[in-house]
């Protein structure tokens, strides 16, 4: 009887499998022995040995339940606080967390240039043979402390929209023009460069280094003892790296003529030699190189269809061998890796708040100098090289601490989804414009889904590809109006975003069509109010309102908001009205493109043309007229 009451209370008995803290389980043993050890053990005083066994048990439980759990959560990125996991994460996924936060500055550099006759002998001009060249890297010293590096090189011998028009700064004894001054606007990082090097034996596959330093910003080159320059991937699975080669005719005589707009071509280079780089947890920076540690040729150890099977010009026949698949991670598939060497590893460290210097602090400098052109005259050159001065107009911003575990989190979830592809139009709008400006500039860019392809018979008026898109871009000219891209530019896109498209997008890169314009005002002003001075406030408001850079192709105007901008300036009563009027014309300096303002505004809105389009207030000094009306 006793058994069978027993088993009745087993079968009555839930097992509850939610409750995994200390206390739970020490209630549920206890039930558990009041259930089948009536007799046996029936005191649960905390005095009792028995209870230390069974309080043992509920903590063992308690452990493993929390480790259980910790682990699982520790494997999902949402939910994940150990920063070493989360760093394994991060890398997995492409995102490089930072362990601090260089500041960025737009920084003004002014060089002299002397003056000589132009080739009739009839009119002084700036002397471009002394245009300096000024090294990406090159440190900039604020007046408080913080260093700053070049972010791209400055080649004042080349024009672009950061590059001023030379202005007189000398004359002569005759009046004529002795030197000019020019300014170039370059971007400058915080940081400053240290170096260490080391010895390298035996070669060992994937070899890794550590940096032992704080606040590393990024690793500028690895260079061995015997020159060869080891170059930084993602992943060391990727053996190509985008290549800087200056464009010149003897690299490609058709893009030459647009070297002045596109000074350098943007080239794939193969690189055996290469590594990764990866912080840890304790911030230091780990460097590993790749598995190929055989003196043989890759050929010898992998198949390859030059010696293997047979008919083959020496006779050989491999088809009976068998090839062990661990010699792959032999080759140089995943690189080279440095043996019998030393290397020189040059880095830069930097960053933190205090990086964030105020303005007009930036003026001394340590560049690398050199001239576009050689065989100049010495002394001219040494006071050519001391008129390199710099400036920053607006204070260093961006410094900081490295990322938090909330940020590695936030921004290892926004890189997942692309995985450094371009995947939403979004993402080729961004990819396209983060073209480096040395491969010519793109201001504006625009993508549609294309539906403009030519048909291949005439049955047809459209044939639209579902996979292709149009991308639409422009660019700045020296003076920072609208143009269309060269064909270099071009050509260096494509070879850019080739790197990241999908395997089935394709890409049409085409032309954005200008719109240019002029607007009349009309107001009414209070009593008291200078009428010259409330008209040049407003034209000084609308300047800024069409500024170029705040306007994107396919951009409407919206009236309402111009006629609210000059309504909220002091002195205007009312706003009688507002016209804008196209301007075209190639021989007046406007676009070619003619547009109807009037046939293209809906309830207030002037919309662009149905292809893709951006309206430029090119002139606003001569286009923007305003009047004040009298009753």
């Amino acid at each position: 009887m006793a058994y069978n009451k027993v088993s009745n209370k087993t079968q009555d008995k839930d097992v509850k499998y939610l409750n995994k803290d200390f206390n739970s389980f020490k209630n549920q043993l206890i039930e558990f022995s009041e259930i089948y050890f009536p007799n046996n053990f029936n005191d649960f005083s905390e005095g009792n040995p028995g209870m230390m066994f069974l309080e043992m048990s509920a903590y063992v439980g308690d452990i493993l339940s929390f480790y259980t759990d910790t682990q699982l959560k520790e494997s999902f990125l949402s939910l994940a606080q150990e920063k070493e996991n989360l760093y394994n994460m991060a890398y997995a996924m492409g995102y490089k967390p930072k362990v601090t936060a260089a500041s960025n500055v737009n920084l003004d550099i002014f060089q002299q240039i002397p003056a000589k006759l132009n080739d009739n002998g009839t009119e002084h001009i700036p002397d471009f043979n002394y245009a300096l060249k000024i090294d990406e890297n090159s440190i900039f010293n604020s007046t408080e402390g913080s260093n700053f590096y070049l972010e791209n090189q400055v080649d004042f011998s080349i024009s672009s929209s950061t590059t001023s028009e030379p202005e007189i700064l000398y004359y002569d004894g005759d009046s004529n023009p002795s030197y000019y001054l020019i300014k170039r606007t370059v971007r400058a990082i915080s940081g400053e460069r240290k170096t260490q090097t080391f010895t390298i034996g035996a070669a060992e596959k994937f070899k890794t280094l550590e940096l032992f330093d704080n606040s590393i910003i990024s690793i500028e080159s690895i260079i061995d003892s015997e020159g060869n320059i080891w170059n930084e991937v993602p992943y060391l699975a990727q053996d190509t790296i985008f290549d800087k080669i200056e464009n010149t005719g003897a690299i490609d005589p058709e893009l030459k003529q647009y070297n002045q707009q596109t000074p350098y071509l943007l080239k794939l280079k193969k690189v055996p030699r290469r590594f990764i780089s990866r912080f840890k947890t304790n911030n230091q920076l780990e460097i590993q190189f790749g598995a190929g540690v055989s003196d043989k040729a890759d050929e010898e150890i992998i198949p390859n269809p030059d010696n293997i099977g047979l008919g083959i010009k020496d006779g050989r026949s491999k088809l009976d061998i068998a090839f062990d698949p661990s010699n792959f991670l032999f080759t140089k598939t995943y690189g080279q890796v440095p043996a019998n060497t030393t290397l020189t590893i040059t880095y830069i460290v930097g960053g933190g708040l205090e990086s964030n210097v105020s303005s007009n602090t930036i003026t001394q400098n340590k560049e690398l100098i050199t001239f576009s052109k050689p065989n100049l005259n010495s002394n001219l050159s040494n006071y050519v090289k001391s008129s390199i001065t710099s400036n920053n107009p607006e204070s260093a911003t961006g410094g900081g601490s490295g990322d938090s575990i909330e940020d590695i989190r936030l921004n290892t979830i926004a890189n997942f989804s692309s995985q450094q592809r371009t995947v939403t139009k979004d993402d080729y709008i961004i990819r396209t414009l983060s073209l480096p400006s040395e491969f010519g500039e793109i201001s504006k860019a625009y993508i549609t889904q294309d539906d403009q392809i030519s048909p291949l018979t005439t049955e047809y008026n459209n044939i639209p590809n579902p996979l292709a898109l149009n991308l639409y871009t422009l660019g700045y000219d020296k003076n920072k109006y609208l143009s269309t891209l060269n064909t270099a530019t071009k050509t260096n896109l494509i070879t850019y975003l080739e790197q990241y498209r999908m395997l089935t997008d394709a890409i049409n890169i085409k032309d954005a069509f200008i719109i240019n314009f002029s607007l009349d005002f009309e107001i009414t002003t209070y009593k008291n109010y200078n009428n010259n001075e409330v008209i040049l406030e407003c034209i000084s408001e609308l300047k800024d309102y069409f500024n170029i850079d705040k306007w994107q192709i396919n951009q409407p105007i919206i009236i309402s908001e111009i006629s609210n901008l000059i309504a909220g300036i002091n002195g205007v009563q009312t706003v009688e009205s507002i016209l804008l009027n196209n301007k075209n014309g190639v021989n007046l300096g406007y676009s070619q493109y003619k547009y109807d303002f009037n046939g293209a505004i809906k309830n207030g809105v002037i919309y662009p043309s149905m292809d893709p389009s951006i309206f430029e207030l090119k002139y606003p000094n001569q286009d923007i007229n305003g009047r004040v009306t009298t009753y």
